[in-house]
């Protein structure tokens, strides 16, 4: 495979999807509505987006493969939005399978692990992901179907979307008082983002035959939420309180998102192939302390 397109490639995940693929010597055409803040100079960008069937159609025809990584993203932020959730989350996607069906071209979609929660971005996503495994049934597509767990590491940004370690880490390492949802007590599987982008690569360019179900690209721990908020504080070394609050709309008591990391043997993806939640947090402390404008 010498050239990919991701659609936003721009983002958080898609950063380091791009990175991936670059280390590899594979040729990356970005696809999305802006150039993001980690854009690079040896790919190819073009502003799109997955709404507009024909430049969906058009990007697919001229690469080898796509990772669909565009979406909205939210629980509570799209509680109130779900006509434009629904737009891009499913419509969207469904340009991106016709593509890749017109065109015979395989792909990657990335999925949510708590797609049993009943909120639109959860139900949007897996909406797409049912649709793409019907694709492949019904049209002998090759779309595997990536449900990403809870991706972390640098480059996150702490707003408009509040993702749970740039929103402990930030107050952390400035004093301030860390805001936890509900008990705490809730189960997030937690996996470094440069593992999850070589779980999306692997899924697209590797011959693993799997298109008949997701795989889920989490660690399969039991981390608790609580237990992340301590990590953290351990790690930047800081002396910064704790506060609990209410749930968030769309979101659920004492959840349990957890993936199945058995479902990533067909990659050859294992445990030990994955940086530790120790690590991870350094790793992530350590580049938000070098980069104190990502809090802007």
């Amino acid at each position: 495979m010498d050239r990919v397109v991701i659609t936003g490639g721009a983002g958080f995940i898609g950063s380091h999807v791009v990175d991936n693929l670059r280390k590899r010597g594979i040729a990356v055409t970005v696809f999305d509505r802006h150039l993001g803040p980690f854009h690079r100079n040896d790919l190819e960008f073009k502003l799109g987006d997955v709404k507009d069937r024909q430049s969906v159609m058009d990007v697919v025809e001229r690469n080898d493969g796509i990772i669909h990584l565009a979406a909205v993203l939210g629980t509570q932020e799209t509680v109130t939005n779900a006509a434009n959730v629904t737009s891009v989350n499913i419509l969207g996607s469904l340009n991106v399978f016709d593509a890749c069906k017109t065109h015979k071209k395989r792909g990657v979609y990335i999925a949510v692990g708590n797609h049993w929660m009943n909120n639109p971005y959860s139900i949007s996503k897996t909406t797409a992901e049912r649709l793409a495994i019907m694709y492949n049934r019904e049209f002998g597509t090759q779309i595997a179907v990536v449900r990403g767990l809870n991706a972390y590491g640098p480059r996150q940004k702490p707003k408009p979307v509040r993702k749970v370690m740039p929103n402990f880490v930030i107050p952390a390492l400035g004093g301030k008082e860390l805001v936890i949802y509900g008990s705490g007590n809730q189960i997030m599987d937690m996996i470094y983002v440069e593992d999850l982008a070589e779980i999306l690569v692997r899924a697209l360019v590797l011959n693993h035959g799997v298109f008949d179900r997701p795989m889920e690209a989490g660690m399969g721990l039991d981390t608790r939420i609580n237990e992340l908020a301590d990590l953290v504080l351990r790690t930047a070394g800081s002396g910064a309180s704790i506060r609990h609050v209410s749930m968030r709309p769309g979101e659920i008591p004492e959840s349990v998102v957890k993936g199945d990391i058995e479902t990533l043997k067909c990659l050859d993806m294992s445990l030990k192939q994955m940086v530790p939640l120790d690590e991870g947090v350094k790793r992530t402390v350590d580049w938000y302390k070098m980069n104190p404008q990502i809090t802007q």
